[in-house]
């Protein structure tokens, strides 16, 4: 537009005041976007066209929110100036926006005086040229200086570029080394590897030509043998020939002998010939003896190898049961040490008890020995009050006295008869003032009547433990001593006093008035009573409600044996227990609170903690109760009072409070159930209210304090459960039936439903005392319930944060929020994070710490830090976060809580930013599909969001608008944050 050719128009001077303002009008719009009203007001002001009223006005109206406005108002307000408000607004244009002068007058502009109208002075114009001239000198003369500053930082930026391409030479020299050294080792391990498998060959030939020297060895035994069976066998024929031979000399004939003899003759040659054995057959047997030998010496040295081993295996043998006894002597010293521990801490705990008995009596000495104090004063009052008598008697003995002097000196009677007869008559002898015993001798027989009680008591001193009677009347004893009212008088300065009757004698007892309904209304004491002591109660003694007791009993139906109120914020007390139960036979009264049960089931220990579980978890898990049950205790009588009294002077309902936040819309219902939507923070005050049996009592809760708007009944967590199931399921067959109506339904029904799973499977995720859970249910649908609990949660968890500085900002979808974030940056009070430049070491100690939030898209080595947000936060102004979802965990784990903005896109909306996505190379699809992208993730975030509909704003000045309503509102507003489900 700046470079259409404008046709020259009329000249000012003579065109009028309409003509002017019409010319005005005409391009108003032009004018309003293009004229910042704080560059040519100074012009106006000098031109005296404007006045310092209107120039605040402009600047600082709070219902001006942008520019085009301020501008519209100044034209506004020149317009009441007539010709000489137009004549000055074109020549601040001519000034000061020369080529919208242009475009407005069909003039060039020119600064030379005859140009102008004369409404400033020569001299004043020339000054304000002057002015602007040296303000847009001053202005180059910065930007001449930033341009230094930024060659100068180029400058080291390119030395440490050069630094880094010098380091990366050798980082490449170094990576060379490395490969030839790791080329060279290649090679080394595979000439190992050679080595190792011709060793391998030769331990394996060696293997065999032991095998084959064995095999000769036996070989070589075998054919000794044979040798020997054939000699035997050749002195056996020899034997039988000689028999024979003299045998046929005596019987035989000639020829028979000669016969014989050629067969010896044969047999002998044979042998000779099996005697002389071949030469190469003895050099053979000769050689195998010989690498027997070889062998057998082979084989000597190999058993003495093993015997060596043997006996270095048997001295570790030896050394290894020396250390076997050294270690059993430590365990026997251990388990003598323990057992001295353990008879040590039962010592201590014995004297622990003597110590609290002697405290005891310790306690009731100084009530006795205040007592007696009281009475010594008492007595003290009335001696004064004797003594006031008796000097009351002196002085009207003296006044006595006097009238009978003056008689007697009318009668003669001497004056000091008078005075001794007066001293004896009005000053008895008195008794002497002595101090009185510490402890009132009345109170011995008390006191031993009190010693032989204690000895079948708690308190005790005996071996045998003590019986459930002394304990419930030891209980009561400290009960009554605890709860003694303070004596009420019509003075309201004597409510922390008591009265003391045992001061007064038998004679002056203080009789009591009462009132028709048994009330005590005051004392009435005689005239020559002595007025009752007051003394000041001592308060009650501080008593130690940490220690926890363990019960062991049979449980069976334990809540039919005991009734139990309270919830997870007062902690879950015993109410009433049923006489002659098992809970009451082992002593367990009301007022105690229950911290923990343990029994078994299905062979296996379950143990649930209830010290911070809700009353509806309680129940279910007293319920749970089969057999033999230990129940930890822990007495907290003061508190269970105070609980009493809030429940019946009805500022609470129950024990129980917690937050929750809702992820399934629950519609008003019949029975008269409070409506709540997705995303709605609920405060559950009672888990089982009164008339009904899957309900909880909440109040939806004020966003930016801690008040109650509207209370009523919610299902419970299973039933609310169920009807997320139920929601869910309607959803996908009312999508599966039409794809468009599916879409009108989805639009419909947004945010109806919130997607949540937890891996705290088989349990209900908002309780925390079940340890097992394979339990099995004994009882009817409320004690089945955890058995079907789901993944699927329609409650989370929550805790209220109050951040107590600017909250940083992160608007989204990250697309259209590049776009924003230096806009809304550009806002008084708001900044834009800056990355930080970190080395190679600083980026790991960092990403160790969990300091990093986000890599730079501009560079690399740049990352978004905590401490750069932190940095910002500190100055008092938000932080405007050019970061993608990842980075809220990181943000909350310390403890920075984002204005989270999710600005929804369509078809519509995304059209009108078309020109500035495609300055950034961006569409308008990648900006819908990043939008629906990151909407899918919105509901994985642990904290609330703000949702910005489409159809909200027409173009960005209103977006930034309403952006700018949203982080005000939202700054006010409590954050919720839900825990780790996982």
């Amino acid at each position: 537009m700046a470079g259409e050719s404008v046709p020259e128009g009329p000249d000012l001077k003579e065109l009028g005041e309409e003509e002017l303002w019409e010319l005005i009008n005409d391009n108003r719009h032009r004018l309003s976007l293009g004229v910042r009203p704080c560059v040519v007001i100074p012009y106006l002001r000098q031109a005296r066209v404007l006045t310092e009223m209107d120039e605040d006005e402009i600047l600082s109206s709070h219902n001006l929110t942008n520019r085009s406005m301020r501008t519209s108002h100044m034209m506004d307000l020149l317009r009441t100036q007539g010709r000489n408000g137009a004549v000055a607004l074109l020549e601040s244009l001519m000034i000061h926006y020369p080529t919208l002068y242009t475009q407005v007058t069909g003039h060039k502009p020119s600064t030379e005086p005859s140009r102008f109208s004369g409404l400033i002075k020569y001299s004043e114009l020339t000054e304000y040229l002057i002015r602007a001239v040296t303000g847009m000198q001053n202005e180059l003369q910065e930007a001449r200086c930033e341009a230094g500053k930024m060659s100068s930082r180029c400058t080291s930026l390119e030395s440490e570029i050069q630094q880094i391409m010098e380091h990366e030479e050798k980082s490449r020299c170094l990576q060379l080394e490395y490969e030839r050294i790791h080329r060279h080792l290649s090679s080394l391990q595979r000439e190992v590897t050679q080595l190792k498998d011709e060793k391998c060959d030769l331990y394996v030939r060696y293997t065999a030509a032991i095998e084959e020297k064995s095999a000769m060895s036996m070989r070589l035994h075998e054919l000794n043998l044979q040798i020997y069976q054939l000699q035997t066998e050749l002195q056996t024929a020899q034997t039988e020939s000689d028999f024979q031979k003299r045998r046929s000399l005596r019987c035989v004939p000639f020829t028979e002998a000669s016969q014989l003899q050629e067969e010896v003759r044969s047999l002998r040659c044979q042998l000779v010939k099996i005697e002389k054995l071949n030469p190469a057959h003895q050099d053979i047997l000769a050689q195998d003896l010989a690498e027997a030998l070889d062998s057998q010496v082979e084989l000597g040295s190999q058993l003495r190898c093993y015997r060596e081993e043997n006996e270095q295996m048997h001295m570790e043998k030896q050394e290894l049961l020396d250390q076997n006894e050294c270690l059993s002597l430590q365990v026997q010293q251990l388990t003598l040490d323990c057992n001295m521990h353990q008879q040590k801490s039962t010592v201590i705990q014995n004297q622990m008890r003597e110590l609290q008995t002697e405290r005891d009596q310790a306690y009731l000495s100084r009530n006795e020995a205040q007592t007696q104090i009281a009475r010594i004063l008492a007595e003290k009052d009335i001696l004064r009050s004797k003594m006031m008598e008796l000097q009351e008697r002196a002085f009207s003995a003296n006044a006595q006295h006097n009238k009978e002097w003056q008689t007697s000196n009318e009668k003669g009677i001497s004056w000091e008869f008078t005075i001794s007869k007066s001293e004896n008559s009005s000053f008895p002898n008195r008794r002497r003032l002595s101090r009185m015993d510490a402890i009132c001798p009345l109170s011995v027989n008390s006191f031993t009547s009190e010693c032989e009680d204690l000895a079948s008591s708690v308190r005790s001193r005996n071996v045998e433990p003590p019986s459930p009677q002394s304990l419930r009347r030891r209980e009561g004893t400290l009960y009554e001593s605890s709860s003694m009212e303070l004596a009420k008088t019509d003075d309201s300065s004597l409510d922390d006093f008591e009265i003391l009757p045992s001061v007064l004698s038998e004679d002056h007892t203080p009789s009591k008035k009462y009132a028709p309904d048994g009330t005590k209304i005051a004392y009435s004491l005689d005239k020559n009573s002595a007025p009752p002591f007051l003394v000041r109660s001592r308060p009650k003694a501080v008593r130690i409600s940490g220690r926890v007791v363990t019960i062991a009993f049979q449980g069976e139906m334990l809540l039919s044996q005991i009734a139990v109120i309270g919830g997870n914020k007062t902690g879950v007390f015993v109410h009433e227990v049923t006489e002659g139960s098992a809970a009451h036979t082992v002593g367990i009264t009301h007022g105690a609170q229950i911290v923990e049960v343990r029994y078994q089931q299905d062979q296996k220990s379950l143990r649930m903690v209830l010290e911070d579980s809700t009353s509806e978890e309680a129940l279910w898990a007293l319920g749970q109760v089969i057999g033999l049950c230990h129940l930890s205790l822990r007495p907290r009588q003061d508190d269970y009072e105070v609980l009493l009294q809030q429940l019946q002077e009805n500022h609470m309902s129950s024990g129980d409070s917690f937050y929750v936040r809702v992820n399934v819309t629950i519609p008003a219902s019949s029975k008269g159930t409070l409506t709540v939507s997705c995303n709605d923070i609920l405060h559950v005050t009672n888990t089982r209210p009164t008339g009904t049996e899957d309900s909880w009592y909440a109040s939806q809760v004020h966003p930016c304090q801690l008040l109650a708007l509207q209370s009523g009944i919610v299902p419970n967590y299973y039933r609310a459960q169920r009807l997320l199931i139920h929601a869910i399921e309607e959803m996908n067959f009312q999508t599966s039936n039409c794809q468009k109506e599916g879409h009108m339904v989805a639009q419909n029904t947004h945010k109806a439903v919130r997607i949540v799973s937890t891996g705290r499977k088989g349990r209900n995720p908002l309780w925390v005392s079940v340890e097992n859970e394979k339990s099995k249910s004994t009882d009817s649908d409320e004690t089945s319930e955890p058995r079907s609990c789901l993944t699927l949660m329609p409650y989370t968890p929550v805790t209220p944060h109050f951040p107590p500085i600017c909250r940083p900002v992160l608007l989204l979808p990250s697309i259209l929020g590049r776009i924003l974030d230096k806009k809304v940056a550009g806002w008084q009070g708001f900044e834009l994070c800056e990355p930080e430049m970190l080395s190679s070491s600083d980026h790991a100690a960092r990403l160790q710490k969990s300091e990093l939030l986000e890599e730079c898209e501009q560079g690399r080595n740049c990352y978004y830090t905590l401490q750069s947000v932190e940095k910002v936060m500190k100055k008092g102004i938000h932080c405007i976060l050019p970061l993608g979802l990842d980075c809220v965990r990181r943000l909350h784990r310390a403890e920075i809580f984002p204005i989270i903005i999710f600005i929804s896109q369509s078809a519509r909306s995304a059209r009108k930013l078309k020109s500035k996505l495609h300055r950034l190379n961006w569409s308008e699809e990648h900006l819908l599909v990043c939008s629906r992208s990151e909407e899918t993730l919105l509901d994985k975030l642990p904290c609330l969001y703000h949702h910005v509909a489409p159809d909200s704003w027409c173009d960005q000045t209103s977006l930034l608008t309403r952006l700018r309503t949203v982080i005000w509102e939202e700054q006010r507003k409590i954050v919720w944050v839900e825990p780790d489900l996982w």
